[in-house]
Parts: structure tokens; sequence; C-alpha cells
């Protein structure tokens, strides 16, 4: 079987299928009368766009969560953050592990690609590792969440605990605070300091990736036994916490008392890297604050993890080529050690890719849409980068806008060299070279 599929199938294009597969049943569930708690059934292109926001874990929704659907629409839609979270392969190898199934080295290949694992030995017992992990800390997110909304919710806090817990962790953004005003997320829980820490924790470490994970519990605190790529992204991952909430302290929440204050500049400099909660009122932050946050959010998280966007990894890598080139060097440094061409054509790749889609995405909208250009390059960098962030005008779209994000979500989320890999897998490469002459840039 593992034959025949490797013969027509790349494990890119698994990938990207399994995905669409996944997208594809989530819309038939949330169609169902049983889904909303009108007993209607919910319009297809409406079914669409939550069932790709919660594959991709994005978060961006055309109905609040908490009042359109049903507890059983709910649960089909946590269910979708979770295996968009862990991604497609990874569940259904782990699956086939509680079946006790061989897995072939087809299934470990596609896995290796679906996780960014550097290698195929030891990928079985990684999977494993993930999804016990996983499962642990999104425990532990439910009970502590729970601790909070039991005191106001009752019971249903419970419910609320693991359904946060889990859509913070897969970096999803999908909340259940409709009730108290619509689209809320979560900002009436602002000063709320369990609330606050929690979350913000669950978004950083389903971010940080699980090869970075890996590493630390191998190697505990001997940090210059780390591998690069754990270096680099826990580097990333601080600076782009710190710097960003040190602007937000001081430029967009001095008017909060100094526990709100503090509380609200982390979590808007953690949650647009990709979860896509929101503590404030996103349409009274400034415009450059709009624009950190565009960056954040087209930055997101890091390789191998819940997270979405060009990952801190490609950011990094692009930095240090152009710290190499202002030194003059010929190999591109990090940590000692150094960066493959080939990592460094990657990175540029998904730069332009990223941004060409983020700006075309935002002018098509705003174009159709007659809306402000900002607005609609905040929703489309939301999109593209599975944050689910908005400035309130994913609702009130137009269908053809709508099917634009539902793009940039899955792109977003599958990612653009592997859309392009699954679309070139059958290409004969040619391994002759051109004669290499020199063209002016700069």
């Amino acid at each position: 079987m593992d034959a025949k599929i490797k013969k027509h199938f790349s494990s890119s294009q698994i990938i990207i299928f399994g995905f669409a597969g996944a997208i594809i049943l989530g819309t038939i569930f949330l169609m169902l009368p049983i889904s909303s708690t009108s007993g209607n059934m919910t319009p297809f292109s409406d079914a669409l766009f939550t069932s790709t926001s919660a594959v991709c874990v994005t978060g961006l929704v055309v109905h609040d969560t908490a009042t359109h659907w049903s507890m059983f629409g709910q649960l089909i839609i946590l269910l979708l953050i979770q295996v968009g979270g862990l991604g497609i392969v990874t569940l259904s190898v782990a699956m086939a592990m509680l079946a006790g199934r061989k897995i072939g080295l087809m299934q470990r290949s596609t896995l290796q690609d679906a996780i960014s694992a550097p290698k195929v030995g030891g990928i079985v017992k990684l999977t494993g590792f993930i999804l016990k992990t996983t499962f642990v800390i999104e425990l532990i997110g439910a009970i502590l969440l729970s601790t909070v909304f039991c005191r106001e919710f009752g019971i249903k806090g419970i419910w609320l605990g693991i359904f946060h817990s889990v859509s913070a962790f897969c970096n999803a953004g999908f909340d259940l605070m409709g009730t108290k005003a619509p689209f809320s997320s979560l900002t009436s829980y602002s000063a709320q300091p369990l609330i606050n820490a929690v979350i913000m924790l669950l978004i950083i470490i389903g971010g940080i990736g699980f090869l970075v994970w890996e590493d630390i519990k191998t190697n505990k605190h001997h940090i210059k036994k780390y591998r690069m790529q754990t270096k680099v992204v826990l580097s990333a991952t601080l600076f782009l916490i710190i710097a960003p909430a040190i602007y937000f302290y001081y430029a967009e929440f001095n008017e909060l008392p100094l526990n709100e204050r503090i509380l609200n500049s982390m979590f808007q400099s953690v949650t647009p890297r990709t979860a896509g909660f929101n503590t404030a009122d996103l349409t009274k932050i400034s415009g450059i604050g709009q624009a950190i946050t565009i960056i954040l959010m087209l930055i997101g998280g890091s390789p191998g993890s819940t997270a979405g966007g060009m990952k801190t990894t490609t950011a990094a890598v692009l930095i240090f080529s152009a710290i190499s080139v202002f030194r003059k060097k010929d190999d591109v440094e990090c940590f000692g050690r150094r960066i493959a061409d080939s990592t460094l054509k990657n990175a540029a790749a998904i730069l332009l890719m990223y941004l060409l889609l983020f700006l075309t995405g935002g002018l098509i909208i705003s174009g159709i849409e007659n809306l402000p250009l900002m607005d609609c390059l905040f929703e489309s960098a939301s999109a593209i980068g599975t944050v689910g962030l908005t400035l309130g005008i994913t609702p009130t779209l137009g269908t053809v806008s709508r099917i634009v994000l539902i793009g940039l979500m899955f792109f977003g989320r599958v990612g653009g060299l592997t859309l392009i890999f699954a679309a070139l897998s059958n290409k004969q490469h040619n391994i002759s070279k051109k004669p290499q002459e020199r063209i002016t840039v700069g």
C-alpha cells in the first residue's frame, strides 16, 4: 500500500490532501442543523470558512462561536482545531500506532515533512513524545483556566477551560466569550492575571515547535548542547516578545492601571504570533501599533509547531544573511555554525511569497469591499499568518473576499513551499548548469 501511495503522491501532496479533506469533512458537519443553536442549516460558505479557520488554526470567524454554534458545533470546531494544530499526518500515524500497525518508510518520510523533523530516524518515538506532551500541557492549561471560569460560569467553566486551553495551545484563537458580548474574545479578562498568564504560556509553548521541546528535554539546561535551530527559535521568540511589549507598554496602554498595563502589553506582544486572542480593543490601537502587529503576524511562530506565519527561523536566517553581506563574508553564520545556501534560498522564497500574497489579498479585499487598505491588510496578514486577530471587518465581507481569506489561511497553514513542491513533485529536474553571469543589485 505504501508503495502505491509513494508512486502516485509525494509527501507534500499527502499533507495538502489531508488538510483539504479535514476541511471538507468539517464543513459537512458544521452545516448540519444540530451544529447551530438555531437548529437551522448553516450556509455552505459560512461552514467552509469556519472549518478552514479551525483546521488552519486561524481564528477568523463570520459567526460568533459561542452564540451561533451549539455544543455539538463547538465540539466539532474543537476537534478540527486539535487536528489542525497537531497535523493530519501526525494524528494518522498516532492512530496507526495505537492500532498496533507497523509504520512504513513512506509514512515516516511524510511525517518528517509534516513536523519539519531533520531526519527520519526516531520519528515514531518523537511522534509519541509530541502527543503525550501536547495532551499533558492542554490538560494542565484546562485545569488552571477552569478554576477561574467555574467561579463565573459554574460547571460550564470546565468546558470553557478545555476549549480555550486547546485553542490557545494550538494557536487557534477561537473563544467562547461571545455570551458576554459578540466577538469580544478575552477583553473582559484583560486584568485577570491567571487567565492572561496561562493563555500566553500555552501560546508560547505551542508556538516554539515540537523539535525545540525534544531538544530541551534531551539536553535540559545545557544550552551549549542545543541545536542551532533551538537557539535561534528561543532567541527570536524572546526578542519578539520583549521588544513589542516595551512599545505597547509605553505607547499604547499608558492610560491603564499598572497591573493591567503590563498584562495588556505582554499579551498583545504574544498573541499575534499566531494565536488570535485579544484582551484589548484592536481598533483603538494606533496605526503604528497595528503595523507592528501585522509584522508579528507575518513572522508567526516556529517550524514544526502549532503556529503559522513565515516562521521565526525564516526571519532570523534573512537577518543573518544581511549581516554577512554588511560584513562582506562569503558564508552566513549563526551560533558558530554555517547556514546552507539552500536554506537561504528557501527563506528568500518564503518571504517573497508571503509578502506577495499578503499585499495582493489586502488590495483585492480593499478594492472589492471599498474598505480602508490598512484594515484589509490587517485581515490579510491575520489570515496568511493563521492568527485570527481582526479589526472587525471579516464578518461583513462578501463571498469573493471570504474566498480570498480562505485561500490565504490554507496557504499559511500548509506552507508555501509545500504547495510548490506538491505542484512540481513530478517535474523532471535538469542537473545541467547554465553559464554564470553577474547582475547588479541594490
